[in-house]
């Protein structure tokens, strides 16, 4: 399942970063991804937060944040492309929780080792209730990753529904790997797949140890 983890890595990116800069023509889009990242920070630094015995609490303030900056919902449905539509309303309900818990699982324990890493906000790119917020994150020795965040406007929010680093789609990604996988399978294996995914990270959670 190295594509779950890679996918992980991926959208880590737009919340383990430190200082950052916008440029001047940042609009909302930015201002609310930006906005996330500030607190996400403030989570990793409050002191009352610190240490293994509050160590729920943490992970579920994280959590909180990344659902207010994620559309899983819309991840999910990119994801599962034509094979989105024949799933029943409890299906799609099911998959997306699922989806999202393993994802949010995943990059919940890599921002726990938030190392400074620093992004910079270079530029923003709006259409309608579309827009595309590009960054680069900079690595301690130097190296910029450029990253992209694709996002849509929900009400008043902007929701991040892909992300994109080195030219590397999240949603694009998961989308060939689904395909594979229920093609030659079925979608019922897809989501056992999943599902034992989850049980591994619940291991992880409580302390168990990593599956081979």
């Amino acid at each position: 399942m190295n594509w779950l983890r890679m996918g992980a890595t991926v959208l880590v990116g737009a919340l383990m970063v430190g200082v950052s800069t916008a440029p001047a023509t940042a609009g909302v889009p930015t201002d609310q991804l930006r906005g996330a990242v500030e607190r996400v920070l403030k989570t990793l630094d409050d002191p009352t937060l610190k240490g293994e015995a509050r160590h729920s609490d943490r992970r579920a303030a994280i959590r909180k944040i990344a659902n207010e900056i994620f559309d899983f919902s819309e991840i999910a449905k990119r994801s599962m492309a034509r094979h989105w539509q024949p799933l029943s309303e409890a299906q799609r309900n099911e998959f997306v929780a699922l989806f999202a818990d393993l994802l949010e699982r995943s990059y919940i324990s890599k921002i726990e080792t938030y190392g400074g890493e620093k992004i910079q906000y270079t530029a923003e790119r709006a259409d309608g209730d579309f827009a595309t917020v590009s960054t680069k994150i900079i690595t301690k020795n130097g190296t910029e990753v450029p990253v992209d965040y694709r996002m849509v406007k929900r009400t008043d929010r902007w929701l991040v529904y892909d992300v994109s680093i080195e030219g590397v789609s999240l949603v694009s990604n998961y989308r060939t790997q689904f395909n594979k996988i229920i093609q030659t399978t079925s979608y019922t294996e897809l989501v056992s797949k999943l599902r034992n995914k989850q049980d591994e990270l619940l291991a992880e959670d409580k302390g168990g140890k990593k599956k081979p």
